[in-house]
């Protein structure tokens, strides 16, 4: 299992298009992906999931992967973060 935290940049938030492309990076890994914010745990293959963290501009959130390809999970989704998710 591995983690890492990471700073949300778009200024909008993880809102519905972020979101789709967060899932959509996520997908291409057999890995459990979650990640926690505050004191909730999101599903980061699920798009509702990842709304319904209501996750916003300037948070910190720490995604968790687990699995046999979790570094390159992890790497491509904070990468994906820190790229502004296509904003």
């Amino acid at each position: 299992m591995v983690s890492q935290k990471v700073v949300i940049k778009n200024p909008t938030g993880l809102h519905l298009r972020p979101a789709g492309i967060l899932c959509k990076e996520a997908m291409q890994y057999k890995s459990l992906i979650t990640f926690r914010f505050r004191d909730n745990t999101a599903n980061a293959k699920s798009v509702l999931s990842v709304l319904g963290a209501c996750v916003k501009c300037g948070d910190e959130i720490e995604f968790v992967c687990d699995g046999e390809d979790e570094e390159a999970a992890l790497n491509t989704l904070v990468a994906a973060v820190e790229s502004g998710l296509g904003e």
